[in-house]
């Protein structure tokens, strides 16, 4: 096993059943390239290590304040309050507060002991036909790390899906390809601009790869996020469709009903949830589109 490389991560989720086929356990790596607004992991959307302050929870006790190695930590009429230039995202603040009001967002952590926590549930891998899932975030804004991961999952027997937007350089992409059983490849929309606008990155490098990807032969499985307002229409559907019935070698599509149950989590990192008014597709039901994506000849299903 590779000593040395790194990654940050936000989460080690075991016993997963959403993210590809049987059981498996689920890394989510920190930092996306795009930021959508619907995003599930918002703590995931930044690379860097975070400390996040849940005002409401302080009880003003001081011990974040005795305790920060870096004295970043003062209290005001406003409450406590983060000198940024001070701060050394050690986590010591959150470690010690008695109300939980401090909270570690990412760890960095190493190859080993990552892959101690797959090998956990091997048993369930075999059974199930399960594996690991590689997720985020983006994985692939991480290469080296996510690169050893998958080797040592391979040389493991462990199946391995890695769960990315398709936004990386395509030689990054063809080196993770070799050790990847299943791409689980989101296409959120066909129209450039209102990609960029919404997504905040192009979709022309999204689309070539998947070309790439499946022309080539790898097991990619598409997955369209539903988002009302911005692709949950016939007209936005029907070119999806048309680009998506275009690829070869396709191994299903999975149609993702918006919902919002990450507004807590927009609550808690104080970022403003612009979907919160929103509670389901904005026209046609959902069963209408998966008829009409049929249409193409597409193996549709919904839900992860």
């Amino acid at each position: 096993m590779e000593n040395g490389i790194e990654g940050i991560i936000f989460n080690i989720q075991r016993y997963s059943i959403h993210d590809g086929p049987g059981i498996r356990t689920t890394v989510f790596f920190k930092g996306c390239p795009g930021a959508c607004p619907w995003c599930h992991n918002p703590e995931g959307i930044s690379r860097d290590l975070e400390i996040l302050h849940r005002s409401d929870r302080c009880i003003r006790c001081g011990r974040c304040i005795q305790n920060c190695p870096g004295g970043a930590l003062s209290l005001s009429e406003m409450g406590v309050v983060t000198d940024g230039r001070k701060c050394r995202l050690c986590g010591v603040c959150a470690d010690v507060c008695p109300a939980e009001a401090r909270e570690r967002v990412g760890r960095r952590v190493g190859v080993e002991e990552v892959f101690r926590e797959i090998e956990k549930d091997r048993l369930f891998y075999e059974e199930s036909g399960g594996g690991a899932t590689f997720s985020g975030g983006e994985p692939l804004m991480q290469p080296e790390f996510l690169f050893s991961l998958l080797r040592e999952c391979r040389l493991e027997g462990i199946h391995t899906a890695v769960d990315t937007t398709g936004y990386a350089d395509p030689e990054v992409l063809m080196d993770v390809a070799q050790l990847t059983n299943l791409f689980l490849y989101d296409i959120k929309q066909l129209d450039e601009e209102k990609h960029l606008a919404d997504v905040g990155i192009p979709n022309g490098i999204i689309l070539d790869n998947i070309r790439m990807l499946t022309a080539k032969g790898y097991r990619v499985q598409v997955r369209i996020p539903l988002v009302p307002g911005f692709n949950d229409d016939p007209v936005q559907l029907k070119r999806i469709g048309e680009f998506v019935a275009s690829l070869p070698n396709l191994n299903g599509v999975s149609l993702l009903p918006f919902h919002n149950s990450a507004e807590e989590k927009y609550r808690r990192f104080g970022i403003e949830y612009r979907m919160g008014k929103i509670t389901g597709t904005s026209g046609t039901s959902v069963e209408a589109l998966v008829s009409q994506l049929e249409g193409y000849g597409l193996d549709v299903k919904i839900g992860a």
